[in-house]
Parts: C-alpha cells; sequence; structure tokens
C-alpha cells in the first residue's frame, strides 16, 4: 500500500514544544483528522485537507484516517499532548485491530509529543522525581469502581497522582468523588496542584494541599496533581515553592 498514517502528538498547545519530528510530519500529510480544537492549530496550506471532527467520536476518525490511507494519502491524526497517552494512537490501533486484514499492511508511525503530565510537572518543580501513575477520571469507557478501585491501589503503592480528564459538563461530579476518596487515603497536608492550560495565553496554576483543595476548578483542560507522602514544597523568596518529589523514598519522611 501506497498510503501512510503518522499519530502526531502536538503537544499542550506552544510551537516551540512541537518536536521537530511532528513538525516533518505535519509537512508532509495530504490530510490532517483530529478533534476540531486540535485541528484548529495547523494553519491550512495549499495541498493539505483537513478533516475536524467533534469530541468523543475516536474510533470513527481512526477508521476514516485508515481508509484514506488505503487510498494512498499521507494522513495525519493528531492528538493534544502525547498521542499514545488517552489519546489517537489507541484509537487508531483498536479501530486496524477489528477492521478489514488490509488495514494491518499500512505503513503507521506514531511520534511522541510532550504529555500534559509532564508540562505541568516542568511548571511546578519536580513532582515526579519519584514513582508516579496516570489514571483518568473519565468513566465513558471504563466503570466508576474501576476507577475507584485505581485511586485506592495508587495510594496503597504512595504513587504520585496525574489525574487526567477530572471534569467536564457531562461528568461534573466525578472529581468531587475522587476526592473524597483521596481524602480518606492520604494525609491532608499532601501537595496537590491543578494545572490548567500550560503553555497557553489562559494557564493557570493553583498550588494547594488535599485538605484544602476545591475540586470544582478542574475542568478538561486541568491535568490534576496529587502527591505521595514524601511529595513536599521547596518555598523560594519570590514566587511559587517548587514542587519536589525525592528520587529517594526515604529522603524528608
Amino acid at each position: 500500500m501506497t498510503g501512510k498514517i503518522y499519530i502526531i502528538g502536538l503537544g499542550p498547545g506552544p510551537a516551540g514544544w512541537l518536536t521537530p519530528e511532528a513538525s516533518a510530519a505535519l509537512e508532509k500529510v495530504t490530510d490532517l483528522i483530529g478533534y476540531f480544537t486540535y485541528v484548529d492549530r495547523i494553519p491550512p496550506r495549499d495541498g493539505l485537507t483537513i478533516h475536524g471532527s467533534d469530541n468523543r467520536v475516536e474510533l470513527d476518525r481512526s477508521r476514516h484516517a485508515l481508509q484514506l490511507a488505503c487510498e494512498g494519502k499521507i494522513v495525519g491524526v493528531v492528538s493534544g499532548g502525547d498521542p499514545g497517552v488517552f489519546a489517537m494512537a489507541a484509537a487508531v490501533l483498536e479501530a486496524l485491530e477489528h477492521g478489514p486484514q488490509e488495514w494491518r499492511a499500512l505503513d503507521i508511525e506514531v511520534l511522541p509529543g510532550i504529555s500534559a503530565m509532564q508540562a505541568a510537572a516542568a511548571r511546578l518543580g519536580a513532582p515526579l522525581g519519584g514513582d508516579f501513575c496516570a489514571i483518568s477520571l473519565s468513566d465513558n469507557l471504563k466503570p466508576w469502581s474501576l476507577i475507584e478501585r485505581r485511586l485506592q491501589a495508587a495510594s496503597d503503592g504512595d504513587f504520585v497522582l496525574a489525574l487526567y480528564n477530572p471534569a467536564s459538563k457531562a461528568r461534573p461530579k466525578q472529581i468531587f468523588d475522587a476526592f473524597a476518596l483521596l481524602r480518606k487515603l492520604r494525609p491532608a497536608q499532601t501537595p496537590v496542584a491543578f494545572a490548567r492550560a500550560v503553555g497557553r495565553p489562559d494557564e493557570r496554576i493553583v498550588l494547594t494541599t488535599l485538605g484544602e483543595a476545591d475540586p470544582g476548578v478542574a475542568d478538561m483542560s486541568t491535568l490534576v496533581m496529587i502527591g505521595a507522602t514524601t511529595t513536599h514544597l521547596i518555598e523560594r523568596p519570590e514566587g511559587r515553592p517548587f514542587v519536589l518529589t525525592p528520587r529517594s523514598y526515604e529522603a524528608n519522611r
């Protein structure tokens, strides 16, 4: 087959956080597929057809990309952040797995991007210096009972938590339920950060504690970071404190 699919991570937003590899691929593609918010970040050019779509149609987008590639198109499927983290790489491969056998012969390449978790961590200092895990609070594709089990297990393991998809207009309650559970499992003084739209003009960082946090500040543009028992703040003469999770588990315990 002559077509190709690039699954491209655009990073959190700033052009400076787009990798050279991703930029080069975007110059090659004939067709660009993605959520409206993401494809709108790519300037139009001659020879490029943009196929924007609404949220929650990831498999439809993926099947469209695979079909276009079968027709010989060079297709870019874009995600914000990294495409392999709760994003389009999994959707494309799920569609591939359950689609026509001919799709498996396509040339498909996943290009990494800076994840929301990495961008938030860079703003905060070093909250991911020790072991951590990422959990999506969306229960669109898995039951809430499973999310609760994973929050419990991560707390039992004393991981730093990076919570993706914390709240939306359709799911305003889950973030409150998650905090209610975590407040039973972790000390009230545990550092918590709400990192919204990192790298974009409307960026907002709220640094607080588990006991004092207002989960209502989170939306779908927010990455929520909850520290481990070793996570602590380093105060500074000016500006926001650094957040540090030491590499050594016994440090500052």
